[in-house]
Parts: structure tokens; C-alpha cells; sequence
């Protein structure tokens, strides 16, 4: 479906949603996509990310509106807010090891509803877990994640929902499209059907749901580094 605005695209997403938010960092966030939620008002939200934006852009924007609940992401070293809701118990965390953020995203996608990992073993986050041993090695029992909606951003989609990422905005966001059982995708180019080789094609259309074409593009840096 091609929605033809943000609102359109967000409209059944409701308080308590769990969301997928692709990127790394702030490359290949949804951000048109996150400025929405923002702007529809949802609470209660459960997150899954790889981290949760810094404090004025990206998923940080949701936490200053206290819109998250609850968040399940590798690394939140960027953003004060978030330590200071963590620290006052005002927001769950799960903290999980980048790889197997990335593993147990793409088992849910897959169908998988658990795998083993050696990621974790003998650290607190295995404590009081499965764990099993194979070939004399320990390995920590991980679940498999979905999501009720995915927003992932992509440089280039078509009418059916066919989309090709940008470089580095291939991290999270093809894994987390597989993975929603609503998948909502902004792209900077929409193009026609049949424009885009299939070849190249990164997230079949069947995993997506919606699309909006987003022309207003920020891409702002996290931390900017230059050489002396």
C-alpha cells in the first residue's frame, strides 16, 4: 500500500505497540517515520533498536516525550535521557549483545523461536537462563523477536513495497522487515514498478506492508570525528 503521508502510514499503531526501529546509530534511522509516532501521542511503546537515538533526534525524541516503556537495544552510551529515565526506574531496559540483537531479529523474521549462542555465558545477562553444552562448550538459550509494527528506512522502494538500502543503512533494517507483522517503509525515491532490477532488490515487497515516499531527509551525524 502506498500511503500518502506519515499519518497515513502510522495510523494503526496504538498505545502499548511493540516496534522494530531500524538504523545504527543515526544511520538508516526512519526518522520521518519517528517524528510520527511522536506526533501521533502512542504510549506504553516496547522498542526493540540497536541503540535509542541521542537526545534531540532520532528515538531519543519518543523518550522525551516519555512515549517509551520499555526498550530492548545493544548500546545506549549516546543519550543521557535514557540513563537518567534506567537510573530512576522509569524505563525497562534489555540489554542484549549487538549479534545477537541482530540473530534473535532475524530468527523472529525466519520463524525460529530460539537458538543457542556462546554470546553471554557467564555473565549477569545469563544468569538465572537455559544454557546448554555442545562439543564442550556452553551456550545460552536466546528467543527469537517480532515485532506488531517494523519501520525501517530505505533509499529506494517501489509501488509494491520493494526496497534497496543505501550503503550502511543495510544494518538492522532488512532483518527488521522480515521481522514486524506490520512492516512500514519510508524511502527517499519511489519509484515505478518494474524500475528496479530485481537483482538488486534487498527487502522483498512481501514483507512489506506500507510505504512512504519521504523527500525531507536530515541525516544528521551522531559524533562528528575529523582528522588533526
Amino acid at each position: 500500500m502506498i500511503c500518502n503521508s506519515v499519518a497515513q502510514a502510522l495510523d494503526s499503531i496504538q498505545d502499548g505497540a511493540t516496534i522494530m526501529a531500524g538504523g545504527f546509530g543515526l544511520v538508516g534511522i526512519p526518522e520521518n517515520l519517528i517524528l510520527g509516532v511522536r506526533e501521533r501521542g502512542v504510549k506504553h511503546l516496547t522498542v526493540i533498536s540497536n541503540n535509542c537515538g541521542v537526545d534531540d533526534w532520532g528515538l531519543g525524541l519518543l523518550l522525551e516525550n516519555r512515549q517509551i516503556k520499555k526498550m530492548i537495544a545493544s548500546y545506549v552510551g549516546e543519550n543521557k535521557e535514557f540513563e537518567r529515565q534506567y537510573l530512576s526506574g522509569e524505563l525497562e531496559v534489555e540489554l542484549v549483545p549487538q549479534g545477537t540483537l541482530a540473530e534473535r531479529i532475524r530468527a523472529g523474521g525466519a520463524g525460529i523461536p530460539a537458538f543457542y549462542t556462546p554470546a553471554g555465558v557467564g555473565t549477569p545477562i545469563a544468569e538465572g537462563r537455559e544454557t546448554r553444552v555442545f562439543d564442550g562448550k556452553e551456550y545460552l538459550l536466546e528467543t527469537g523477536l517480532k515485532a506488531d509494527f517494523s519501520l525501517v528506512k530505505a533509499w529506494r522502494g517501489d509501488g509494491f513495497g520493494n526496497l534497496v538500502y543505501r550503503r550502511t543503512a543495510q544494518n538492522f533494517n532488512p532483518m527488521m522487515a522480515s521481522a514486524g507483522r506490520v512492516t512500514i517503509a519510508e524511502v527517499e525515491e519511489l519509484v515505478e514498478v518494474g524500475s528496479i532490477d530485481p537483482a538488486q532488490v534487498h527487502t522483498p515487497s512481501v514483507y512489506v506492508q506500507r510505504i512512504v515516499h519521504c523527500q525531507h531527509q536530515e541525516k544528521r551525524i551522531e559524533r562528528r570525528t575529523v582528522r588533526r
